[in-house]
Formats: C-alpha cells, sequence, structure tokens
C-alpha cells in the first residue's frame, strides 16, 4: 500500500508548479482530480510537442490523474463541485490572490464545507505583499531572488537559466513537502490549514551562503568572485581541445592535489590561489591542449571531481541511471510509449505498476459530479 492511498486531492492547477506537485502526490497513491475549464482544458495540452492528443509536457506531468470539465464562473460550478470538496483531503491551485475568493472557492469558504481540508495556494509572490499581483515568470522570480545576478558569463552578463528552478524547486517542490507536513499536523489536530507557497520566497534558500555572507558582514557575493561563481580555479568550466567543456570541481585539498597533479600543473600555480585568474588562466590552456575524451581517460578512477559537460541525450542515455531504474517508468499516448517523468518519490512509495497515463479532458466529469 502507498503512502497516499485514500487521500483525494482536488487540483485546479495548470502548466507547471501545480501539476508536478500533484504528480508527486499521485505517484505517492493520491488520488488527483484535474478541474479544468471546457474546450481549452490547461494550457498545457495545446502545447508541442504533442504525444498522442495533448502535448508531451502534459502528458508527463498528468500521469495517472483524473480531469473533470466544468466553467468556475458558471452560477452552479460550486455547488456541482461541493460533494468533492466536501470530501476532499487536499486542494490545490495557483491563481493569483483573489480569484479563487471571487469564484467562492477560496479557503474561508471551502474549510466551512470541509475543515480538514488541506488548502495549497501556489503563487510567484505570495499571498501578501507589494508584488502580489504582480506578472512575472521564471525568469522574473530568479532574476529579483538575486539568482540571476550571480550567474555572470564571460562578458559579465547574466547567463539565462535552462530549467525552471522557481516553477519547480520553488513551487512544486515546497508545496509537496508542506502538503505532507501538513497531513501529518491535521492527523494530530483534526484540522485542514491553509499553505501559502511563494516561489520567489523560496529561492533564497538556494542562496543560503550568499546570505550568510552578506548578512554577517563579510560581503554581499558577485558574480565571478565567489567560490561557485567563478572567482576560484577549483570550481571552473574549462573548454577542451574539441569543443567540450569540463567541469572541475576539486574544492578539497586532496581532490586538488590529485587534479593537479593529472594535469601537471606547474608546481608554483598549484600554491599561488592569491592569485585565481591567473592559476585559471593556466588551468584554460593546459584543458584547452587535449580532447573531452582524453581528458575523461585522465580522469578515470581518480578522485578528482571532475565531469565532461554532457548533452542531456547523453545524460538519459548514461549507464549509471539506468542502472538505477531512473526511467523505468513508461508514458503511454496515443499509442506511443516513452519513458515517464523521473520524480524525486522513492521507488519504495510509488505502484509495482509502471505504466500510466494522462487523462482526456473531462473524460471523468459525469461519474465524479454526479456522485
Amino acid at each position: 500500500m502507498r503512502p497516499l492511498e485514500g487521500v483525494l486531492v482536488l487540483d485546479f492547477s495548470t502548466l507547471l508548479p501545480g501539476p508536478l506537485a500533484s504528480l508527486m502526490l499521485a505517484e505517492a497513491g493520491a488520488r488527483v482530480i484535474k478541474i479544468e475549464r471546457p474546450d481549452r482544458g490547461d494550457e498545457m495540452r495545446s502545447y508541442e510537442p504533442k504525444l498522442g492528443q495533448d502535448s508531451v509536457n502534459f502528458a508527463m506531468l498528468n500521469r495517472g490523474k483524473q480531469s473533470i470539465a466544468i466553467d468556475l464562473k458558471a452560477a452552479d460550478a460550486v455547488e456541482r463541485l461541493k460533494p468533492l470538496i466536501q470530501r476532499a483531503d487536499v486542494l490545490l491551485e495557483q491563481f493569483r490572490p483573489g480569484v479563487m475568493d471571487r469564484l467562492g472557492l477560496g479557503y474561508e469558504a471551502l474549510r466551512r464545507l470541509n475543515p480538514k481540508l488541506i488548502y495549497c495556494a501556489i503563487t510567484g509572490w505570495g499571498q501578501t505583499g507589494p508584488k502580489a499581483n504582480v506578472a512575472a515568470h521564471d525568469l522574473n522570480y530568479m532574476a529579483e531572488a538575486g539568482i540571476l545576478g550571480l550567474t555572470g558569463g564571460p562578458d559579465g552578463a547574466p547567463v539565462l537559466p535552462p530549467i525552471l528552478a522557481a516553477d519547480i524547486a520553488g513551487g512544486a517542490f515546497p508545496a509537496m513537502i508542506n502538503i505532507l507536513l501538513a497531513l501529518r499536523q491535521r492527523d494530530q489536530t483534526g484540522q485542514g490549514c491553509m499553505l501559502d507557497v511563494a516561489m520567489a520566497d523560496n529561492l533564497f534558500t538556494f542562496n543560503y551562503w550568499g546570505l550568510g555572507n552578506g548578512f554577517a558582514g563579510a560581503g554581499w557575493p558577485k558574480s565571478g568572485a565567489e567560490l561557485v561563481t567563478g572567482g576560484s580555479p577549483r570550481y571552473q568550466i574549462y573548454r577542451t581541445a574539441d569543443d567540450r567543456y569540463l567541469a572541475a570541481a576539486p574544492l578539497e585539498d586532496k581532490f586538488w592535489e590529485n587534479f593537479a597533479r593529472i594535469i601537471m600543473l606547474p608546481e608554483e600555480l598549484r600554491l599561488a590561489e592569491a592569485y585565481p585568474q591567473t592559476v585559471i588562466a593556466a588551468i584554460a590552456a593546459i584543458i584547452a591542449s587535449r580532447s573531452a575524451a582524453q581528458w575523461q581517460a585522465a580522469f578515470a578512477g581518480q578522485d578528482v571531481c571532475c565531469s565532461i559537460v554532457a548533452t542531456l541525450k547523453e545524460a538519459a542515455m548514461d549507464p549509471h541511471f539506468a542502472a538505477r531504474k531512473l526511467f523505468a517508468h513508461a508514458l503511454k499516448a496515443g499509442g506511443r510509449e516513452i519513458p515517464a517523468l523521473p520524480v524525486p518519490v522513492a521507488l519504495a512509495f510509488r505502484s509495482s505498476s509502471n505504466r500510466a497515463v494522462a487523462p482526456a479532458l473531462g473524460e471523468t466529469t459525469d461519474p465524479l459530479l454526479a456522485i
């Protein structure tokens, strides 16, 4: 029996943060019902490329869920949803603050119907504060939480991140964590609660070291100047002779000594870290003298904390991840089958069945709203 068997989740969210949070809940056994608008449903259904009728993005994030299509602005919408709301354990939504209240589906209204309901609202800026209703996307949250300012490239300009850190690390993961904490608290008190998950707030955790330095008076970090922002030869990305890249992170002395020995860094430079840019330039010239394959062979079996930067395709095909069965679960849609999205839910908590499908829009509307 999976740990969340018997937990009913009503998911009013769309796109990425909420659907990923409810996917993790579903993987752990919860029954997740998506509440979608008629005709179009979750906007992510329309994205490209397609896997069957809907986008592959939608299919990956919504496998194993059910779908209800209902116009939340209709006069009878709340009444039709009332039986489900009264039975639900968790409600997820990610509208701007105040939208659910105007629809008659805000926390205060629903707690009167179901005092045990755990109501999780995911937003960019939170339910309160001067920016609460400001429109923004992942890039904006990272910009205003101080993360982009530490990602300077060679010309000093911030680098465009390829991951949606705010949506996933600031939204979906904290939502999952706090829902589980709320379920545990409800076991003790019998009462539900309101969870205000602000994606921008949660990004600050990732800059713990910079906040510590700044608040303690050691100086606020700068791009290209700190240990993990490009200011050290022990934490750098170096170009190889064949225009690939070596991610070198020999931070501790034992790793640094091994690294310096293997690349034959001159002895005087191994101790010259008071002049980091000089050492970085020297290492860059050495690494640029050989191909990625040559460096990979040189570092094989050595404790140096060095990796050739992999493409996403190379990473997905890596034998290590295959051995760990990272892509063992499958996603089926439109007669095709591809690996399902890996999620950080331990295999011990997931179903032994390794195949699931995403719901068609509104496929369970009639039976679920007839209850």
